[in-house]
């Protein structure tokens, strides 16, 4: 019978994580392991395939998907590996390629030092892969936890961990790696910043920015401290750029990390955090902005809506704050021209493209609803005034109380999912080991586990969004003083106006005529800060 020729594919990988524990996992000593054994079997090796500094909790690594494309085409029929470990550590896949991948396309799969060849697969070692595989999963989700708490603990200690300083700064040599100015980037961020408080749109600023030449952020790094970004660009500005920087802190002067998270160990999709899920350590560089220009800003970005502006280039007051009591949608502008006197008013925005179908009318001339909001804005200012001491203690003590129930129930929450967790992985060992005992057939086993494993991920997600939100720490004595400090400027308001509503106002919530709803029109105003719900209260109970 002859002897089937084996051209093998040696891959090596290597996480960051990996570069600490120093020599023994090194890419140089991966390839003497593998060199030195293709030699001694007689292999042909075909080549070699490098993963360096990537993480094995994932499949989407660019030389693995390499090696097994040239696997399935019949370029190589032997992949040999110095560990299990190395070839990835999500125990479902790689069993999945073990068991049926490389079966059905023929090819023999070697882990040295684990003793695995698929070319035996009755031996000791191939039964106790499924064991090796989950403690290699087990591994590395303890890792990441691991290096997760330390990036936490150094952002609390100010220490910068990024690649790469923001645009406008570059970091310094200290141990901190603090950020210092770049004064020609810094000047076009703080451009950036006025653009957009004077009412300038993202996608309006980078348009100007590319008119004149101006390189963005990745392409002036590369271009003048020779940083490389991961994607290659033409050097334009783009609306996602310009946001990026409207919505970054560090140009305060203050330390801002942990913004962005992955979903889960294995799996690396990025995601932005909500911004009370940040660490921000104050006053750790010099500044590019003032407090004032950063909050300039903050009254256009967090605004519920910018408000469209109509075909004759009004933008109203409330526009994009108004919404429908009855259905949820927006309350449309629209204007009627009567001999040339424009008269504005609101309506449902569904009712206007859907009909009554779909829901009523809930028409409201604007001067009507912009007299309503103001007159409450100023009765709000006036009972502050008069009582400015006892309603900021009421709100901060209504805001502690809501707060203490919230994390009562999120401690109840997490000791339920944390024994749930603890429940799934035994679940999983028993799989296992009903598989090794041939109580349980392979297909069943792989189905259980998969199934217990995705419950796992989902669980572990809340259980980090849990923690999270046990360790914020709000700042509710800041809030109620921002609140009283920007509403008293409009104690004596002749009217209405769009910075107003973007400093104070949440929503205005409009309710049904009463020819529709045979009850009293109510209006809902939400203010940005619960401290209305405090003042309100002290208004209908004046004795309290």
């Amino acid at each position: 019978m002859k002897q089937k020729h084996y051209i093998a594919g040696l891959y090596y990988r290597l996480s960051q994580e990996d570069e600490r524990q120093g020599e023994s996992v090194s890419i140089d000593n991966q390839r003497a392991i593998l060199r030195k054994y293709a030699e001694e079997h007689g292999f042909e090796i075909h080549g070699e395939y490098i993963d360096d500094g990537v993480s094995g909790t994932t499949f989407q690594r660019p030389e693995v998907q390499r090696l097994l494309d040239d696997a399935k085409t019949g370029v190589i029929n032997t992949i040999i590996v110095k560990d299990l470990s190395r070839f990835g550590r999500n125990y479902i896949e790689v069993g999945q390629y073990v068991d049926y991948v490389f079966p059905a396309f023929g090819i023999r799969f070697i882990a040295i030092q684990d003793n695995v060849d698929t070319e035996n697969r009755d031996s000791n070692a191939m039964e106790m892969m499924p064991i090796m595989n989950v403690f290699n999963e087990w591994h590395a989700a303890n890792t990441s936890k691991k290096i997760r708490a330390v990036l936490k603990s150094n952002a609390k200690d100010g220490k910068y961990h990024a690649r790469k300083a923001p645009y406008g700064y570059v970091k310094s040599d200290t141990e901190k790696k603090t950020p210092v100015i770049d004064e020609e980037a810094a000047a076009v961020v703080k451009r950036i910043f006025e653009m957009r408080a004077s009412g300038l749109s993202p996608h309006k600023i980078a348009d100007i920015l590319n008119a004149e030449g101006i390189l963005n952020p990745s392409r002036y790094s590369m271009e003048k401290y020779g940083i490389v970004g991961r994607k290659e660009n033409m050097g334009l500005w783009s609306f996602c750029a310009v946001n990026s920087i409207l919505n970054n802190p560090t140009y305060l002067g203050h330390m801002a990390q942990q913004r962005w998270s992955s979903i889960s160990y294995n799996n690396h999709k990025r995601y932005k955090r909500d911004e009370s899920e940040w660490i921000v350590v104050k006053n750790t560089h010099e500044p590019i902005i003032t407090q004032e220009l950063w909050d300039k800003v903050r009254e256009v970005e967090k605004s519920v809506a910018q408000g469209r502006k109509t075909k004759r280039g009004y933008t109203h007051p409330l526009s994009g704050f108004l919404f429908c009591a009855d259905c949820g949608g927006k309350m449309k502008l629209n204007y009627i021209n009567r001999n040339g006197k424009i008269d504005f008013n609101f309506n449902c925005g569904n009712h206007m493209r859907l009909g009554k179908s779909y829901c009523f009318s809930h028409f409201i001339q604007a001067k009507d609803i912009e007299a309503i909001v103001l007159d409450d804005i100023r009765t709000m200012t006036q009972r502050i005034v008069l009582d400015e001491k006892t309603i900021r203690e009421e709100f901060i003590r209504h805001n502690a109380e809501v707060q203490e129930k919230s994390i009562k129930a999120a401690k109840k929450e997490l000791q339920i999912k944390r024994k749930r967790t603890e429940e799934l992985f035994r679940l999983m060992q028993l799989a296992y080991e009903d598989r090794l005992k041939g109580k349980m057939p392979e297909n069943i086993c792989i189905n259980f586990i998969q199934k217990y494993s995705e419950e796992q991920k989902k669980v572990e997600a809340e259980i980090a969004e849990l923690e999270e939100r046990l360790t914020e720490t709000t700042n509710t004595i800041q809030s109620a003083d921002e609140f009283i400090r920007n509403i008293k400027k409009y104690l004596e308001a002749p009217e209405l106006t769009r910075e107003m509503c973007y400093e104070l106002l949440d929503r205005v919530v409009v309710g049904g005529h009463p020819k529709h709803t045979g009850k009293e029109r109510v209006m809902d105003i939400v203010y940005k800060v619960d401290i209305a719900s405090v003042l309100r209260y002290k208004l209908n109970n004046p004795n309290k």
